[in-house]
């Protein structure tokens, strides 16, 4: 993987920060902020999935990949958070630093999988539920089940899968929408579809997919995703995971032109998988 050529991202590309729009009657919010962040604002409370606001993917937040993309709401306005969905303990998806943060402004509740709970607490987060996949939260004020995902786990060398990954399921006021984490391709896709009914939005990754040699089994590539969007049988996708940190070797634009070209091939209105702008919000 070292030894693969890497198409040249910029250092930098600025996006105008944004705050986020009011809940206004919507049942739910939905704005990325970048990478595998979302707010999702609903009348039961305020939900960030993986943030990740520090400038480094990495150990300390000094080694790894450098960000690209600054998040799109700065921290300092985003509303009053309730809780955290965090799928796995991957430095670009489990950021001590901002769990720190949200911990000393808002003391959210944390769902994770099984095995990611003292990581999360050295944070100072005080409340955290750790499930199993399939398990439904007990405590959230919105209905959460966990879901499969094809990944892994690690914080460094001698602790690679000690601790689960997963997606999430939410329910506010009966939309369902899914985050699916960070996963490659798998038959489970429709088994989330058959279990938990049918989905109205699903946030799913479409990048750092190449060389597929290497990265098939861990992330899928925009021609999966749309794959696991007809699985899902969802009446929305929209893309995550693209344009943020450079993390595998194609350009920091492929995903989106693959995504379209995926589309077009399974004859998908471009509207009903697509991508958001950095900052931009989906009211449901």
């Amino acid at each position: 993987m070292l030894l693969e050529p890497r198409t040249p991202w910029p250092a930098r590309v600025d996006e105008p920060p944004r705050r986020p729009p009011a809940l206004d009657g919507a049942v739910a919010v939905v704005t990325f902020i970048g990478h595998a962040t979302f707010l999702i604002q609903t009348a039961a409370g305020n939900i960030l999935t993986d943030p990740m606001y520090s400038q480094r993917a990495g150990p300390l937040n000094v080694l790894g990949p450098r960000r690209v993309r600054q998040p799109a709401v700065p921290f300092d306005d985003l509303p009053a958070i309730s809780m955290v969905l965090l799928s796995h303990n991957h430095y670009d998806h489990c950021d001590l630093r901002t769990l720190r943060q949200l911990a000393q402004r808002f003391d959210p509740f944390v769902i994770t999988p099984l095995g990611n709970g003292a990581l999360v607490r050295s944070a100072g987060i005080r409340r955290v539920e750790e499930l199993d996949w399939w398990q439904e939260a007990k405590t959230s004020a919105l209905p959460i089940a966990l879901t499969p995902a094809q990944h892994f786990s690690a914080r460094s060398p001698l602790d690679r899968n000690r601790a689960l990954w997963s997606g999430f399921m939410l329910v506010a006021d009966g939309t369902r929408i899914f985050f699916a984490g960070d996963t490659a391709y798998a038959p489970f896709f429709r088994d989330v579809r058959q279990r938990l009914g049918p989905i109205d939005l699903a946030l799913l990754p479409i990048g750092a997919y190449e060389p597929r040699w290497f990265m098939q089994s861990i992330h899928m590539n925009p021609a999966e995703a749309v794959q696991a969007h007809l699985d899902l049988e969802a009446s929305e996708s929209v893309g995550m995971h693209f344009g943020t940190f450079h993390l595998t070797t194609e350009g920091i634009d492929e995903p989106l032109r693959a995504l379209e070209e995926a589309c077009r091939a399974r004859n998908i209105p471009l509207s009903r998988f697509r991508t958001l702008r950095f900052g931009e919000s989906l009211r449901l």
